[in-house]
């Protein structure tokens, strides 16, 4: 399978997608290694996986260019990797802690006599269906957690973004106690469909469309299923806001990765007080970023990396202008060097039937809305089938906060944007159909990772049969 360039548009990358027996083979594998690895302590899968962490940042000049090549984008692929082994760290610290926690024993019961006791017992595959819009982490963000639950992962990358993962795997290959439970393996849509049928859990990141269908083949195979969608995020942007910082935050958190991220601002409330002087920063700002082209190492966002994603940008863009949106930097996907790249694109006049206000937008552009009334813009802000994430800017930290309690979201940042793609260690929903099942994020992580077993012990007698004679109840 030929696999595009982002930057050059070429074909120059092939995969061998594996078919329904070599699928079902690896998840034989690694169910027969996840025995051995759900006896060891936590802090033995700790050891193994600290390593893992060690290997990745000693072999960063393997895996980054790699993404790199994948993503056409030079320094989120190094921020990446290494974040990769900064959460690899933070679930071996915290796993230990929480599996003690929720095992609790000789707890007492309404019934005197009778105590119980919770053990956790991991689910023994979990499969990974990923994006490619952050490889390498999202590859891996529900994977590690799992590995320190005490299963084994089984994780199909997304075709548009492979090649990262051979060198992935041959730091994997070098901790035999690692390969034995990890694998990711190379595909396409198919390669994932038909790992469902050979997993007892599936993570799915990606879009509604494709979530949906996940979500109904695990139904059918009857286990559970993560879903982490698509977004529309809404910024609220009060009248106390300072202009010019609230345009810097509205900026970064729509453009980084050039917007190819679920949790970026895709739609900005501005308080009309306010409204001129945010435009007039906002398109400043915006005009002085550069795009890494012709050099990758200068610029501060990349090409499109999905050529499919770019064409939904373009289509959106030229909806919103013919139903009577301004444009006010930006504005059309160019072609440079056989990439596909868009300037960071800020609209104004736009309204609720145009696509670039209702449908998940995925690229560098910023559709800004005045409103006169805080309860309307709360409206608008909440008019939409996504509720991932959000955000409030507001002079007053009390003043965001009670605005935020009125959002549909699962996050919402205060006084700054797309936090969530900093900060995991809170559990959130997704609303809508931004997503389902339990959080990836705080201790749900990890804890969804497991069934519950409980043993109930009496230590007194035993109930006769004699106790249930119709005679005792008449």
């Amino acid at each position: 399978m030929k696999i595009r360039n982002p930057r050059t548009g070429e074909a120059d990358y092939e995969i061998d997608p594996l078919d329904e027996g070599a699928i079902a083979a690896e998840a034989k594998r690694l169910r027969e290694g996840q025995i051995d690895w759900a006896a060891k302590t936590p802090r033995q899968r700790g050891e193994v996986l600290n390593r893992w962490a060690d290997a990745i940042e000693a072999n960063l000049g393997n895996i980054v260019p790699a993404l790199t090549a994948d993503t056409g984008r030079a320094g989120i692929s190094k921020i990446e990797a290494i974040s990769v082994a900064g959460q690899i760290r933070r679930w071996t610290e915290q796993a230990p802690k929480l599996i003690a926690t929720g095992q609790p024993t000789g707890q007492a019961t309404s019934q005197p006599g009778i105590t119980t006791s919770t053990q956790l017992v991991p689910y023994q595959l979990i499969g990974v269906i990923s994006p490619w819009n952050f490889p390498m982490i999202l590859a891996l963000i529900d994977a590690i957690p799992a590995l320190m639950a005490g299963c084994g992962v089984l994780v199909k990358p997304s075709e548009i973004t492979p090649r990262f993962i051979r060198p992935l795997m041959d730091i994997i290959e070098s901790i035999p106690e690692l390969a034995a439970v990890l694998s990711l393996i190379e595909g396409d849509g198919a390669t994932g469909a038909a790992m469902i049928g050979n997993v007892d859990y599936v993570c799915f990141t990606g879009s509604v469309a494709t979530g949906r269908k996940v979500g109904e083949a695990a139904a059918a195979a009857f286990i559970p299923a993560s879903l982490e969608l698509g977004g529309k995020d809404p910024m609220i942007i009060l009248a106390d806001a300072d202009p010019e910082k609230a345009a810097a935050i509205a900026l970064r958190s729509s453009i980084v990765n050039s917007g190819q991220a679920c949790q970026s601002i895709e739609r900005i409330y501005i308080a009309k007080a306010i409204a001129d002087p945010f435009l007039e920063s906002l398109v400043r700002q915006a005009e002085a970023v550069e795009l890494n082209h012709p050099d990758i190492n200068k610029g501060h966002i990349g090409p499109f990396i999905f050529a499919k994603q770019a064409e939904i940008a373009r289509i959106q863009l030229e909806d919103a202008m013919a139903k009577g949106a301004k444009l006010l930097a930006g504005g059309a996907v160019e072609k440079l060097g056989g990439g596909l790249y868009l300037k960071p694109t800020v609209l104004k006049d736009v309204t609720p039937d145009m696509e670039i206000i209702s449908e998940e937008n995925f690229g560098p552009v910023i559709p800004v809305t005045v409103f006169d009334d805080i309860g309307d813009a709360i409206a608008q802000a909440n008019d939409s089938k996504f509720g991932l994430s959000a955000a409030v800017v507001s002079g007053s930290i009390e003043e965001a906060e009670k605005i935020a309690s009125r959002l549909n979201a699962g996050a919402v940042s205060i006084n700054d944007g797309s936090l969530t793609s900093m900060i995991w260690d809170a559990e959130k929903s997704s609303f809508g159909y931004s997503g389902l099942g339990a959080s990836r994020m705080g201790s749900s992580g990890l804890t969804r990772f497991f069934r519950k077993r409980v043993l109930i012990r009496q230590s007194g007698d035993a109930a006769q049969i004699a106790s249930f004679a119709e005679e005792n109840f008449a």
